[in-house]
This record gives C-alpha cells, structure tokens and sequence, in this order.
C-alpha cells in the first residue's frame, strides 16, 4: 500500500518509494510495478499524472483525480509556480550555500525517441542548496585515508530532467547512490559499509496553490525508513529535524 499524504475530491499525494517508477517506461521493459497503476488499484479510480521523480528518488508524488485538473497543475509546474524542496547526501564537503546557474541540454523521455524529433539545446537551469551537515569517515575511498559528505538541502528553481542529480555532479559534488551521475566507489562504499543501497535523494516538500479553490497548498513528506536510518548512523538526524525535514522511526 502506498503511503497517501494528502487527498480531496481532485487531488492525490503520495509517499512515493526509491526504486519504484512512477508509469511504465521503455528503458525499464523488466518492471512491473509502477506508481500510477498501484495508486489506481490502492483507490479504485483512475489517476492523473501531473510531474515526475526520477526510479531512484523518493518522496512527494502528486495526482490529479479529474483530467483537467491535471492539465492545470502540470502548467504550474511546467511555469515554475511550485516550490520543491529536497533532501541529498553528497560526496566531499559542500559549501554552506550556493546557487547553481547551469544550462543543461535537454534530456528527451524515452517516448519522445520514438520517431520523434527533439530539440535537445541547453536550457536554463538553476538550482539554491544549503548545508545542512557535514561528517568525515575514516574509511579509504580514493587516495585519501578518509571520505568526505555532506547533507544539503536542496531547492531547484527550473524543472529540468536530472536537474539536481546533473547540477551537483557539475559542482563535483555527486548524489550518494547515484549509478549514472555520481561515483560507483563511493556508492559501493555505502552499500557495503553503511547498508545504504539506494540513490540519496527525497523530495520531502511541495508548495503550490490549489486549482480548485486558490489557496496555497504545502505538501511534506517524511523520509523512507531506510534514508532515515542513514541519517542516524551519521548524527545527522538532529539537523535534518533542525530544517523542518520529518524522518521516518
């Protein structure tokens, strides 16, 4: 069952976990789950997709329950009217903020390969983030005796495909976890000596205004148990709580 955050007569949120897609896609033939469809089962009505997150990133996921409702709230997302605010862990030592202006070349979904011709110019990108921790290991990743991370929260301003996964790998601070973008070393080191086997990255808040009634709505969303669990085993769990971030017990 999937975790339902928030639900009226138009609109459905969910709790959407790692490794689960959000609807059925080429580049994954093997899957056989998908969000869409277990939410359509969970309900028993159908639903209406209105923004993305990637296989690997968990958290907030919004619906629409009526067909044009969701054409309106894919237009507010589509001009930049909804605030998204993530969490990440990061390799090496962030600064405590930034902003991240960083065109990046359009990356089509694998429907729109299909005889299709698409432009794939830069488009602007920008991206704020904070840091919210810091912690130094004493296990040997590279050349170095010890390795480096960093928990930072995240705030994309633009809605490009890969956005946050493609800016922090161009600050050379790659997603923990991430296989296309980020370091298979440090990822492994993870897996085998933290037990963290999936892509650190949660969507945990969503502000946008409600297209019935005009009224703003916040969406949040607590961490999977398993982000949770990685944040105790690094003391970071007193930070994330610190930024308004719901963990998961």
């Amino acid at each position: 069952m999937l975790q339902i955050l928030y639900r009226d007569d138009l609109l459905i949120a969910i709790h959407k976990p790692s490794n689960l897609l959000v609807h059925r896609t080429e580049l994954d033939r093997h899957e056989t789950r998908f969000a869409i469809q277990m939410l359509r089962d969970q309900i028993g009505r159908r639903v209406y997709p209105v923004h993305r997150l990637d296989k690997g990133t968990s958290g907030a996921l919004l619906f629409a329950l009526d067909k044009d409702v969701g054409r309106e709230l894919s237009w507010q997302f589509e001009r930049q009217q909804v605030e998204k605010r993530y969490l990440a862990v990061v390799r090496g030592h962030a600064d405590d903020a930034g902003h991240i202006d960083h065109p990046l070349s359009r990356r089509p979904d694998d429907l729109e390969w299909i005889g299709e011709k698409v432009e794939t110019a830069p488009q602007p990108a920008v991206t704020d983030y904070r840091t919210l921790a810091r912690v130094e290991l004493p296990i040997m990743v590279e050349r170095y005796p010890t390795s480096r991370y960093s928990l930072l929260e995240l705030a994309p301003l633009t809605g490009r495909r890969h956005q946050l996964r493609r800016h922090l790998k161009h600050i050379a601070h790659p997603i923990i976890g991430d296989s296309t973008y980020g370091k298979g070393r440090h990822n492994r080191m993870f897996a085998d000596e933290l037990d963290c086997r999936r892509m650190l990255l949660a969507c945990v808040e969503m502000r946008l205004t409600h297209p019935a009634n005009g009224e703003p709505l916040r969406l949040a969303c607590p961490l999977e148990r398993n982000f949770t669990a990685l944040l105790a085993r690094l003391d970071w769990a007193d930070a994330a709580r610190a930024a308004g971030i719901e963990l998961t017990i």
